[in-house]
């Protein structure tokens, strides 16, 4: 076993410098990005009982991606973007003290603090697809995302069962004379989150990166290639909007208790990251429509149980599903959308960044697709027909991401890359 381990972190010294940094720098947020899309959502929930409160939340802080992608469009030209990334971290770390110290929870504040995470969350994830576009290339980028896939899904486990232990534990305890609250535990856990924050831009400065050439970015016609990814785009968006919501919505519906959603969300993440990463490690470009395939089969298959039985049980399958789709997923999806940036920005001859930012305003419409569905149906059916079957409704909708990832695959596998 040790030789094993000792292989893979020579394999790792052997990956490029910059490839290296950004892999350890993202390590260091997986332990918030669990937090971020999970227990932010059960805080709401727990403060509000409104499913529909939850999406409004969410729906603002996608309005504030697109508003922070753009702005960074404009920020690449006059500063680094190791130093934009290490903003988005730091600002989402702080994002979280915005939301614990909202006195109500109105729709206006929500929408406000959603907004602001939003822009935190821009600012990371813009930044992140630039860093990971240039410091890798099409025959590494199974492993890095494997790698990276590995991460976050270690964290799955550790983070939602240390974070929801601690909330369980912590509710109730005295110090000082003075009594913590679950609100206080949650604040607690924000500090937790800030620090690790400041840990990862640490981590971020020992790398050397570079920003894109060219400094236009904004363009509306696109090779039809290109149209056809930011369509796969809009399909991944409309899962996501239901994935970072529906968990913490359905535990506390039916289980009520954050302890359980930890535990929950940990059990299928040790065999997931063995997978992703062996995954990551072993196969190539072609095999990545079979991975993506298999992702989504699997997620449809959980929506169906628990529209199906709604009940606890149901919320297991569910949840354990969402924990072996969303790495496997990952691990096609973001190579094919960066092949297919090595290919177009060649042709058009275009800021690698215009596409980036592009991508985003397709994940945009997919996510306010998909919040806009849950809301309509909460509000003008009902919240439980809207938990059942709205995720069912989506599902299939992922179904047609299949034929199209495969019709990408194909042409991104015959393209010469600029690498």
């Amino acid at each position: 076993m040790l030789s094993k381990i000792t292989k893979e972190f020579t394999f790792f010294k052997q990956q490029p410098h910059n490839m290296q940094i950004l892999l350890l720098t993202n390590m260091f947020y997986a332990f918030v990005l669990p937090v971020v899309e999970i227990f932010v959502g059960a805080y709401i929930m727990r403060n509000t009982n409104n499913p529909s409160y939850v999406a409004l939340y969410q729906l603002a802080m996608y309005v504030g991606i697109v508003v922070a992608s753009v702005i960074n469009g404009e920020l690449l030209k006059r500063f680094q973007v190791k130093h934009l990334y290490a903003f988005g971290i730091l600002v989402s770390g702080l994002s979280m003290v915005v939301m614990m110290g909202l006195k109500t929870m109105g729709f206006g504040e929500l929408f406000v603090a959603g907004l602001f995470m939003g822009i935190a969350s821009g600012f990371f994830w813009a930044n992140r697809y630039l860093l990971a576009l240039n410091s890798t290339n099409d025959a590494n980028r199974n492993y890095f995302f494997g790698l990276e896939s590995f991460f976050f899904s270690v964290c799955s486990i550790i983070v939602p069962i240390g974070v929801g232990g601690f909330l369980v534990w912590a509710a109730g305890l005295h110090w000082n004379d003075i009594e913590i609250d679950m609100n206080g535990a949650y604040r607690i856990v924000t500090l937790f989150v800030f620090v690790i924050t400041v840990i990862a831009c640490i981590t971020l400065f020992h790398g050397s990166f570079h920003n894109p050439e060219q400094k236009k970015y904004l363009y509306v016609k696109f090779e039809p290639v290109w149209n056809k990814m930011l369509l796969l785009a809009s399909l991944k968006g409309l899962v996501q909007g239901f994935l970072v919501t529906a968990p913490a919505i359905l535990v506390m519906y039916l289980l009520g208790a954050e302890g359980e959603l930890g535990v929950i969300q940990g059990l299928g993440g040790l065999l997931t990251a063995i997978i992703v990463y062996v995954l990551g490690r072993v196969s190539r470009p072609q095999h990545r429509i079979i991975i993506f395939s298999i992702g989504i089969i699997i997620f449809f298959i959980g929506t169906l149980v628990n529209g199906i039985l709604f009940s606890a049980v149901g919320v297991i399958v569910f949840i354990l599903c969402k924990v072996f789709f969303q790495p496997l997923h990952d691990l096609a999806y973001y190579p094919i959308m960066m092949h297919c940036i090595d290919i177009v920005s060649q042709k058009e001859k275009r800021n690698e960044y215009t596409y980036i930012m592009s991508h985003e305003i397709g994940l945009f419409f997919g996510r306010a697709t998909g919040l806009g569905l849950f809301i309509v149906l909460a509000w003008f059916v009902s919240e439980i027909f809207a938990l059942k079957y709205a995720l069912i409704i989506v599902a299939l909708l992922q179904m047609l991401s299949i034929p199209l990832a495969k019709y990408l695959s194909l042409i991104h596998i015959s393209e010469p890359t600029r690498h």
